[in-house]
């Protein structure tokens, strides 16, 4: 066991529960807890966690009424038949020697469902439902609900309860005057909106008693107008200590915030400096939360007292053994989490069960099963890209001999000009994750070196991942000095005039336009000044004014399609890039035909569709294609007349915008089955 990390790996008494160390896998719907009959699923879930070490595990929310549902018949904790289903959850956990928790959430009016119950009549931005406006009997009802759904959690195994009170749902929407409009005893003044949060706890401690522990998710950053200020959520942490609670978890931001809190941009522990703030007022622990990813960070945070745990949901998903891994001095083989979000909370958010882009099996425990090979055999894996280092690492991992060929002097393939990118510098992770996995597995890898189809034909199987090319659009000038590829520019081998224009406005075209605006490597202090987020104490809810600055190029992003910009972009992170490429001037262009390039500039068409198209001349000094991508399949069609078992995965299967998220899927059902 290693001595690197004390703090993160020592044991912590909450409430009077023993945790065996200070990792909770915080609180994500999942999709496995609407239906009984996915609680088998749920199980494996998170028992495979436990298993990996992590001391605590956080459900996603039960709604603790059928008004406080997040979708129409969705997950709730409201009946003795309900608790007793659990209880192959909890038995799953306890069987590896970890504790689990139960989330009572209330949606309120971030509910997805007609017939939810809010605070008062402030339309949800996020949802098309009509408000239905709680009466003071149906609030004093909901606060007995929250105690109620909290014992039957206590009666399914479960070690303790999370009360969600922050990210914008119900508890939240009655502390803060944006949202809680009342003049009854549950609103009108600060002290009379904390009232239900307190009523809640109150009623919770009474029918658990001192035996289980109650954990509160307190907003400690709201991130929107009219919200609370310090003062205010530090006398309703008071109050809430005072009527039982045992752990202050960290809430940051409303889901309809304009801030982001958790994507990949986002600076590591960009908010444990809040969590210090709050654990200096109270005497209970306190947990820090949001873009924890690395356990020398971890350590960093409890070490330095700004918290007395640390929770992480997706970098768990990611790597469910990385306490153990922790605790035996391998840290260097953590599948990190790169905050993606993209089979996560993209999933979530559109009503499908998530997982994650680097660990396919994340949801999946029970049917993407990786088991010990009962017959070896030697395959060779062509491309070194996320497809073919996933293939290979996990064909060896379940004891195939594997060799990886690699035309390029790196590994890495499109997530090599990925992790470039300002604000996607994670992705670099997967790669030294990768690349210590090939060494642990006994991967024989060849770097630079191309391979034909006759150099292959004594392998068992070939497993083809050779990516895509930038394609070339078919442009009058398009070998015009001013045109280079988005891989060159990426990659660092052109460097971009003043003056760009960006052709295609697809992730990759977001990408260059983001590489061409900033530099890699943004601090915190520079991100919170750019995106308004301020010492709470200063301003309400900590948000302030955007520090705008003047970009590093002028950029005109450019795009066939007439729909808006970046439409395609990930359902909870599309709108952060959109933001930013606002916030920094660039000029979207939509229903753009490309005419020609020349000494002028590039020659466009706009609206030459309609009835009143406009041509332009953009006085550009370069001009980036990002116009799609080719399948590179050169050796599908040799391997396959010669007799050779072969697999076509990743890009050079389908030449679509870059997926990693399909292609390491892909490539570990694909190890699954060979």
């Amino acid at each position: 066991m290693t001595t690197s990390h004390p703090h993160l790996l020592s044991p912590i008494t909450i409430g009077a529960t023993t945790l065996r160390n200070r990792v909770i896998m915080g609180s994500m719907h999942v999709g496995l807890e609407d239906k009984a009959k996915h609680l088998p699923d749920l199980a494996a879930y998170f028992a495979e966690r436990a298993k990996g070490g992590v001391a605590l595990s956080v459900t996603g929310g039960f709604a603790p009424t059928w008004r406080g549902w997040l979708l129409p018949f969705g997950s709730q904790m409201t009946t003795t038949r309900h608790a007793d289903a659990h209880k192959v959850v909890t038995d799953a956990v306890h069987e590896h020697d970890g504790k689990i928790a139960l989330q009572v959430l209330h949606a309120g009016r971030y509910g997805y469902s007609p017939f939810k119950h809010t605070v008062s009549d402030v339309r949800s931005p996020i949802t098309p439902f009509r408000n239905r406006t709680m009466s003071s009997r149906d609030v004093d009802r909901t606060a007995t609900a929250f105690a109620k759904a909290a014992a039957l959690a206590l009666r399914g195994g479960y070690d303790g309860v999370e009360i969600m009170g922050s990210e914008g749902y119900l508890i939240n929407q009655f502390l803060a005057a944006r949202t809680n409009t009342r003049t009854d005893a549950w609103g009108g003044t600060a002290e009379k909106r904390m009232r239900f949060p307190v009523e809640v706890v109150r009623r919770t401690r009474e029918l658990l008693g001192d035996d289980a522990f109650v954990m509160y998710r307190l907003s400690l950053l709201d991130l929107v107008d009219d919200a609370q200020s310090w003062d205010e959520t530090v006398e309703l942490a008071h109050r809430l200590e005072e009527a039982g609670v045992s752990v202050f978890n960290t809430g940051i931001g409303w889901h309809e915030a304009r801030v982001p809190t958790i994507v990949t941009s986002v600076p590591r522990a960009a908010f444990s400096w809040v969590t210090g703030k709050l654990r200096a007022e109270v005497g209970v622990p306190v947990v820090a939360s949001n873009r924890i990813n690395d356990p020398d960070v971890a350590e960093r945070i409890l070490a330095d007292g700004e918290a007395d745990l640390v929770s992480m949901a997706r970098p768990l998903l990611a790597d469910p053994d990385f306490v153990r891994k922790t605790a035996e001095g391998r840290t260097d083989e953590i599948n990190t989490c790169i905050a993606c979000n993209q089979a996560c909370l993209d999933h979530t958010f559109s009503n499908q069960r998530a997982s994650c882009l680097v660990n396919p099996r994340a949801g999946h425990e029970r049917e993407l099963v990786l088991l010990p090979t009962r017959r070896a055999k030697s395959v060779a894996v062509v491309g070194g890209g996320p497809a073919g280092l996933a293939a290979a690492t996990e064909l060896a991992g379940r004891g195939h001999t594997v060799e990886l060929f690699e035309a390029a002097e790196e590994l890495g393939g499109q997530f090599r000009l990925a992790m470039r990118i300002p604000g996607k510098e994670e992705f670099a992770e997967t790669l030294r994750y990768f690349s210590r996995r090939l060494e642990v597995t006994g991967v024989k890898v060849h770097l630079g070196r191309r391979v034909e189809a006759g150099d292959l034909t004594g392998f068992d199987e070939v497993v083809v991942a050779t990516g895509v090319t930038p394609r070339l659009p078919d442009l009058p000038g398009v070998d015009h000095p001013k045109v280079v590829s988005y891989a060159d520019v990426v990659a660092g081998r052109v460097e971009a005039g003043p003056r760009v224009a960006v052709m295609g406005a697809g992730g990759i075209g977001f990408d260059v336009a983001e590489l061409l605006l900033h530099e890699p490597g943004e601090s915190l202090e520079h991100w919170k000044a750019r995106w308004g987020v301020t010492d709470p104490e200063v301003e309400r809810g900590g948000l302030t004014t955007k520090v705008r600055e003047t970009p590093r190029r002028e950029v005109h992003l450019l795009q066939r399609k007439t729909t808006p910009h970046g439409a395609g972009l990930g359902k909870t992170s599309g709108w952060v890039h959109r933001t930013t490429l606002r916030d920094s001037g660039v000029q979207l262009v939509g229903g753009v035909r490309y005419d020609r390039v020349d000494d002028a500039g590039l020659h466009v068409t706009i609206g030459a569709d309609g009835d009143s198209p406009e041509t332009r001349v953009l006085d550009v000094d370069t001009v980036v294609l990002c116009t799609g991508q080719e399948s590179v399949r050169d050796l599908v069609d040799p391997l396959t007349e010669a007799g050779v078992v072969t697999h076509v995965i990743g890009g050079a299967e389908v030449a679509a915008e870059l997926d990693a998220k399909r292609a390491i899927r892909q490539a570990t059902e694909l190890a699954a089955r060979i």
